[in-house]
């Protein structure tokens, strides 16, 4: 089965863009990579071993997967057959897999590279355990998402995962040096426009390479262009994120954890990276209110205010009045001193509960609006508080079998402090009054 690139006409005879020009022709030449690729990475050993294991390669785009495996295929002698996901169903998989075995039978191997592998449902994917078990195929899979919730668990247990990285800007600028040098021209950037270009590629090593075409498509003769000049050129690349996966979860992970750590700067950058991919601001607005109980709690009771109005004034102005609203609140948030001890002692009473079972509370505390109930004990000797000094009666309320708990410690700070004290107060009058 021919590759893709041959099927889709970019073979050596056609025009080839700078990206596939510039494909790495060993691992050394794999760039942003040195934990996989470099004298002591994973792969470099797997090869040094003359054998490779069913791997997964989990990376955002444009980080070299495709070109490692085809890399890969030969360095260990294996045939190589690729398909993509996306346009490849059960009927192409069982051709794949009958050329495998059709090789096997004359004593090779075949690597099967699956781009976009997390593509594939469930049942296709079982389909590769048979296969990969007997060995007829090495399976190498691309993907962009999580392979923890994107694969299958019978798949992850028979492969190994492989992480890579986006490229930092010293890579990219690396292949923009590799790319001059190939086409025998410099880029008409200045320094600075040099370095935006860069981060215009948000760590994408074949969308660094297709900007640099289109700079050179679109520079004048004898023009060199600034920062502006550049924009103007290639707009702007979206950031990667998918509002669905991966990168929607770690970014509002980022976000609470700022929050938490009460780094308001850090706090508004994640914010705004959110806002900026496209996020709704709706699901900031709760997520902003979720912080405000779980992290702040009573150390601070206005913070729940704050993110309730909050995402009241976003419903009520929109885009982007309303956004402006939120960020007050996670500038708030972020500031307001911490606690989780409300959570905590939530989370405590939960487990008591479920525990210990239907305790009767003590019969002083119940109600009797009936004779009998009032012949078997319920309301004897009830206190009511209002009527005692300090309208505080310190009677005992927790059933017999269980005795006196505590589930809520508020810690010295916030408005918590203050709550402190009052516990503190009662608990000398419980003593006093021998409850």
């Amino acid at each position: 089965m021919s590759d893709l690139f041959a099927a889709s006409g970019l073979d050596k005879s056609g025009p080839r863009p700078l990206a596939d020009r510039l494909r790495p022709t060993t691992l050394a030449e794999v760039a942003g990579q040195e934990h996989l690729t470099g004298p002591d990475g994973a792969l470099t050993r797997l090869v040094a071993s003359g054998t490779v294991g069913s791997l997964i390669f989990w990376g955002p785009p444009g980080t070299g997967k495709t070109t490692v495996a085809r890399l890969l295929a030969g360095l260990v002698d294996l045939g190589f057959e690729q398909i993509s996901a996306i346009f490849s169903g059960v009927a192409d998989l069982k051709k794949v897999f009958e050329a495998a075995r059709g090789r096997r039978l004359g004593g090779r191997g075949t690597l099967l590279f699956v781009d976009e592998i997390h593509r594939f449902n469930r049942a296709q994917l079982d389909a590769f355990l048979p296969v990969m078990e007997d060995g007829t195929i090495t399976l190498i899979g691309a993907t962009t998402e999580n392979p923890s919730f994107a694969l299958n668990a019978a798949l992850l247990s028979r492969a190994r995962v492989l992480t890579f990285k986006s490229l930092d800007e010293g890579s990219l600028l690396f292949l923009l040096g590799r790319a001059e040098v190939l086409e025998g021209r410099e880029l008409p950037l200045t320094p600075e426009a040099r370095l935006a270009l860069a981060r215009f590629a948000d760590g994408d090593g074949r969308a660094v390479l297709t900007l640099a075409e289109e700079i050179w498509r679109a520079a004048k003769p004898g023009e060199i262009l600034d920062e502006h000049g550049l924009s103007d050129v290639i707009q702007r690349r979206a950031p990667i994120y998918d509002k669905a996966q991966d990168g929607h979860y770690n970014l509002i992970s980022a976000l609470h954890k700022t929050i938490r750590g009460s780094d308001p700067d850090a706090a508004l950058y994640y914010f705004a990276r959110m806002l900026d991919a496209g996020e709704d601001p709706r699901f900031l607005a709760r997520r902003l209110v979720r912080m405000a109980v779980e992290d702040i709690g009573l150390a601070d009771p206005q913070a729940l205010v704050h993110a309730r109005a909050a995402a009241e004034t976003y419903e009520q102005l929109g885009t982007p009045e309303g956004e402006l609203a939120l960020a007050n609140c996670v500038i708030y948030l972020a500031t307001a001193p911490k606690s989780n001890a409300a959570y905590t002692a939530y989370k405590a009473a939960v487990r008591v509960a479920k525990e210990r079972g239907s305790l009767t509370p003590p019969k002083t505390i119940l109600n009797a609006p009936t004779k009998l109930m009032r012949e078997e004990g319920y309301g004897a000797n009830y206190a009511y508080d209002h009527d005692q000094p300090d309208a505080f009666s310190g009677q005992n309320y927790w059933p017999d079998a269980l005795g006196r708990q505590r589930f809520y410690d508020p810690p010295e700070r916030g408005f918590e402090r203050e709550i402190r004290k009052r516990l503190e107060y009662w608990e000398r009058l419980r003593q006093e009054r021998g409850e």
